[in-house]
């Protein structure tokens, strides 16, 4: 059977997160699924790239699924968009490798956080950005953001229920982009990360922009090994995975808005 790789966007505001579960809880892997099954009359298990949780979007998640079918990809791919739900889509299908595994050989995933800091709500951002009325200082932020990159012990960021074995991951990219007054994006790249980490990142940075937290003390709370000693989980909505990067791949656009500030 071909293994086909998939590259699919979704609005996760109404997904009780990527992985199919045994309650019956509407997922997006359980949608792909259920799709596959309706144009294909086959019955196969998609494997993505990252399990984003209950209101995570993605813009550029990777799964691939070994499947027996007629269709070529592109014609695979419109097929399936025909029966999709309209918050999910798979925007590219390719034929790779039977030893290709979207989870085990990604090298790197890169999350944007958004944030709207207009000074009124935006319904059209509502479902994918965080609004944040209060000015914060974004150079504060930014200094954080900074100290973040590197390897460390990221226990203080990590979320309850985590079954990892190793609470060290490395950060190859933490940086905000933006002004005050519209849209501010943080973005996170790396090999892996914990569970809610990026979230929980967000949150402390905006404790450091809020006056909360001063950027220098970054370093304590990372020693600090502790949940207790970080800033809150941001909100899932403003979370999106953007790009899952493989060595084969050509990288997808990283949809960061333009450094003007």
């Amino acid at each position: 059977m071909p293994n086909l790789r998939l590259v699919v966007e979704y609005d996760g505001t109404d997904f009780e997160g990527w992985q199919r579960q045994p309650r019956g809880a509407r997922t997006v892997q359980g949608a792909l699924e259920a799709a596959i099954a309706a144009v294909t009359g086959c019955s196969a298990g998609v494997h993505g790239a990252g399990r984003t949780d209950a209101g995570v979007h993605a813009q550029g998640q990777v799964a691939n699924v070994q499947l027996a079918t007629r269709l070529a990809a592109p014609e695979l791919r419109r097929a399936l968009n025909a029966v999709l739900p309209r918050d999910v889509a798979v925007v590219r299908a390719d034929v790779v490798g039977d030893a290709f595994h979207a989870r085990r050989d990604a090298l790197s995933k890169l999350y944007v956080y958004r944030l709207w800091t207009g000074v009124a709500r935006s319904p059209l951002r509502d479902r994918t950005s965080l609004w944040v009325r209060a000015p914060h200082d974004l150079v504060a932020m930014r200094e954080a953001a900074a100290a973040l990159q590197g390897t460390h012990d990221f226990a203080s960021f990590q979320g309850a229920g985590s079954a990892a074995r190793s609470t060290v991951r490395t950060l190859a990219r933490a940086e905000l982009r933006g002004v005050w007054g519209g849209e501010v994006e943080l973005a996170f790249e790396g090999p892996g990360f914990l569970r809610h980490m990026v979230r929980n990142l967000v949150g402390t940075l905006l404790d450091v922009g809020r006056g909360r937290l001063r950027p220098d003390r970054i370093a304590d709370v990372l020693a600090a090994r502790d949940r207790a000693a970080a800033g809150p989980t941001a909100p899932a909505r403003g979370l999106v995975l953007v790009r899952v990067r493989y060595g084969d791949f050509p990288a997808e656009s990283e949809g960061l808005q333009p450094a003007t500030g």
